[in-house]
């Protein structure tokens, strides 16, 4: 049994060492990779800029349709003669004028 522990001990020498190295790296470069990783995750690229951008867009556009809706709702019935719609017509333009001005 000695024998073959003679035998095995350089193999497996041999064969750790590349490990070894191969972790002595990994633990080297994992302070440059850890603090890019968070100066990626802190930046935002011009992509995603614009992707956000084009997100809040949509979603100021959908708010001032749904607005719109409602001032026409509002305006039909004012024109019927409800003084409370009229009223709510009035907000809803300057909600609508408001969010348009964001542009």
């Amino acid at each position: 049994m000695p024998r073959s522990l003679l035998f095995f001990a350089p193999l497996a020498v041999l064969t750790l060492s590349g490990c070894l190295a191969s972790t002595a790296a990994s633990i080297v470069t994992a302070p440059v990779r850890v603090g890019a990783r968070a100066v990626d995750m802190a930046t935002t690229s011009q992509s995603e800029a614009d992707e956000n951008r084009g997100r809040a867009m949509r979603k100021r556009d959908g708010k001032i349709r749904k607005l719109e809706k409602k001032y026409n709702r509002a305006l039909q019935a004012c024109n019927r003669g409800e003084t409370a719609a009229c009223a709510e017509a009035n907000q809803l333009s300057g909600a609508i004028n408001q969010l348009r001005a964001e542009r």
